[in-house]
């Protein structure tokens, strides 16, 4: 183990020296941000898609950003890969004191959401004794996918009491805001005067807003929920193409009624083969 990471944190400032690869040398912090990106969600695919070897290699694509990202901060002087670990090995211990640290009572008398509780606590603590601003939104990054980052606000809000109790009234009562925010939307779509375009977008903001607090309440991850809905309408678009290409004729030559046929009969194909899927449009 120790010999295989040695020796591509050789090869990773080999990359970047003076005679190594142009394009390594010269990437910056900057310049690698989307590249993490794809890689993590090269990741999320490889996961959806259940192949290990795959998802090793994924994974190897990924820790290839940290490995870059740690070689461009130990140039520059600000850390190296080393410290990364160190710093990541200690928080760990730090944040998990039912195993690293003697407790009157075992770690796994522990719930997973008293862990987790404990886990926050621990990092507000960390945040206090540096001298950081403390808010219950704080560390939710603004870069986060939009639905990921309005479920985590909505999580955050909801454990300083913002909430609505997690009963069945309480669902009812997002129900209800929905069906509010679908109403506010269909005004600002029929409305013809004013910035219509601004009101509409802010309305759509305002149903997803509460379609995800919904997600919430409900224990969706609204993300993966939306990532496999658009993973089966892929599914069954691609379902259309082959049988409109075994016809001989192309889907755009095609009228609503013949595409909601191949819509149809895709359904049918994909449910046989996966009884327990979702057989909505």
């Amino acid at each position: 183990m120790s010999e295989s990471f040695d020796r591509l944190v050789q090869i990773m400032a080999r990359l970047r020296a003076p005679d190594g690869c142009p394009w390594d040398r010269k990437q910056t912090h900057e310049s690698l941000k989307p590249y993490l990106i794809e890689e993590a969600y090269e990741v999320l695919e490889t996961i959806d898609q259940q192949d290990p070897r795959k998802l090793r290699e994924e994974l190897g694509d990924l820790f290839l950003q940290v490995l870059f990202h740690a070689q461009i901060g130990a140039e520059a002087g600000t850390f190296t890969i080393a410290e990364v670990l160190e710093q990541l090995a200690d928080k760990l211990v730090r944040r998990h004191p039912h195993v690293f640290a003697k407790q009157e009572s075992p770690g796994d008398a522990l719930s997973p959401e008293q862990v987790y509780s404990n886990w926050e606590q621990i990092k507000r603590d960390e945040r206090a004794r540096a001298g950081q601003a403390e808010s219950a939104l704080h560390g939710v990054p603004k870069t986060l996918p939009a639905l990921l980052r309005a479920f985590q606000v909505q999580a955050r809000a909801s454990r300083v009491g913002f909430d609505w109790p997690h009963t069945r009234e309480g669902t009812e009562r997002v129900m209800e805001k929905i069906e509010e925010e679908v109403r506010e939307l269909r005004e600002a779509v029929a409305d013809d005067a004013g910035d219509k375009a601004g009101r509409t977008e802010s309305e759509f903001g305002d149903l997803f807003f509460a379609l995800v607090n919904l997600a919430r309440f409900v224990k969706v991850n609204p993300e993966e929920a939306l990532r496999g809905s658009t993973n089966r309408f892929v599914a069954r678009f691609q379902l259309m193409e082959a049988a409109a290409a075994r016809a001989g004729r192309s889907l755009d030559k095609m009228t609503l009624d013949e595409l909601d046929l191949l819509w149809s009969d895709a359904k049918r194909v994909l449910a046989s083969s996966a009884p327990d899927a979702d057989a909505s449009r």
